[in-house]
């Protein structure tokens, strides 16, 4: 089974419902948050011991398994897929 599609939204569009719920309607996947201020600096910096590890064949995953926790913040309209 294909994993289903999930969307992270960050930044100060994050804190808009209404723009959450459209992404949500329009890409038929639930959209999830975190509680992180600079989000990208954040990434960022996950990359970059990610960099640091790479010749132990260390996973992206494993790298951010630190990182915050996601919230569900909206899921899809039923039937928005069909408009």
């Amino acid at each position: 089974a294909v994993p289903r599609t999930r969307i992270l939204a960050t930044g100060g569009a994050s804190h808009n419902k209404k723009i959450l719920q459209v992404l949500s309607d329009v890409f038929n996947a639930p959209v999830f948050t975190i509680d992180t201020a600079n989000s990208a600096c954040l990434g960022s910096a996950y990359r970059a011991i990610h960099g640091l590890v790479a010749e132990r064949n260390v996973p992206l995953a494993d790298v951010v398994k630190l990182a915050p926790e996601l919230r569900l913040a909206v899921t899809p309209t039923p039937g928005a897929e069909e408009v």
